[in-house]
């Protein structure tokens, strides 16, 4: 028995009483910690939860379905290979997490929604806490939405502010850093679409362009193609950067016809690339359009 964190379990309970579930993770990691399943054991009750944080300095889980929560977990671009590096000339412009989710805003419109709580991750990353709205059932995913955009949802969980793994914390941003959580906003109509809508349309092509082989490495290749590509058209030079748009656009429109990317957050991308490069909005998207529909008649076999 190690001694007690009184800080963890301080916030263990606040999250407790915002109605969150919460359950206990390795001391330093992610895993529960706990013989039983999780989703069975995670709970409300004060009694409960003081009785497992006085045993040891556990990090804090949050069941997000029976909290009522949908976290967008936003990642770093830490896994750009360094076979991508070559293909890009070694001018990487590698997009986050939250450069895909901000793009997908413009987009629809709408603002990037960071206004609801927070929560700064130790790899550099942050969640973003909603509440379940509508009844609709969101379930967990990675990278469906976009690159580095996971989905924290019915049936999984998050890490909890206040708990730490190498050092480093998880942090509430703002004014909530040194206190309590707070009720998250409702989750964006527009967000809802795109986290509950199904990735069928984008699948449904026809059998002989199906990726043959292991669905898994289809997909690696095709979002280490994301990457490369986004990355030549953010280092395009004047004179040269609509043709090297064009080309990206009709390469992984190929890959989002064969079922390998989704349509958005490729499109996301290449236009936010092409800014970068300095091109004006409006063309880029002109061209990441006629791009993309010319690759769409074509799809990689």
């Amino acid at each position: 028995m190690t001694r007690a964190a009184p800080a963890l379990m301080r916030s263990a309970l606040a999250a407790a009483m915002l109605g969150w579930h919460v359950f206990p993770c390795a001391v330093d990691g992610k895993r529960p910690a706990l013989r039983g399943n999780w989703q069975d054991l995670a709970t409300t009750s004060p009694g409960q939860i003081r009785d497992w944080w006085a045993r040891a300095p556990y990090n804090i889980g949050i069941a997000c379905g029976p909290s009522g929560l949908i976290v967008i977990d936003l990642d770093l671009p830490h896994d750009v290979a360094e076979d991508d590096e070559e293909a890009a000339g070694g001018a990487l412009f590698p997009l986050s997490g939250a450069d895909i989710l901000s793009g997908l805003a413009r987009q629809h419109g709408e603002r990037y929604p960071g206004g609801t709580y927070i929560v700064d991750t130790p790899s550099g990353g942050c969640h973003l806490y909603f509440s379940a709205a509508g009844g609709a059932r969101v379930r967990n995913s990675a990278g469906a939405v976009g690159p580095h955009i996971d989905v924290r949802a019915d049936g999984g969980y998050v890490v909890g502010a206040g708990s730490r793994i190498g050092g480093r914390p998880y942090s509430a941003r703002g004014p909530y850093a040194a206190g309590r959580p707070r009720a998250p906003l409702p989750l964006p109509s527009w967000l809802s679409r795109l986290v509950t809508e199904s990735p069928a349309p984008a699948l449904a092509v026809p059998a002989q362009w199906a990726p043959a082989g292991d669905p898994a490495q289809g997909r690696a290749y095709a979002m280490a193609a994301l990457r490369a590509e986004t990355s030549r058209v953010a280092a395009a030079v004047p004179g040269t950067r609509n043709d090297t748009l064009n080309r990206a656009a009709f390469s992984l429109g190929q890959l989002v016809a064969a079922g390998l990317l989704l349509p958005i957050p490729v499109i996301t991308s290449l236009i936010d690339a092409a800014m970068h490069a300095g091109l004006p909005e409006e063309e880029a998207i002109r061209t990441v359009r006629s791009g993309m529909a010319g690759g769409a008649r074509k799809p990689r076999a």
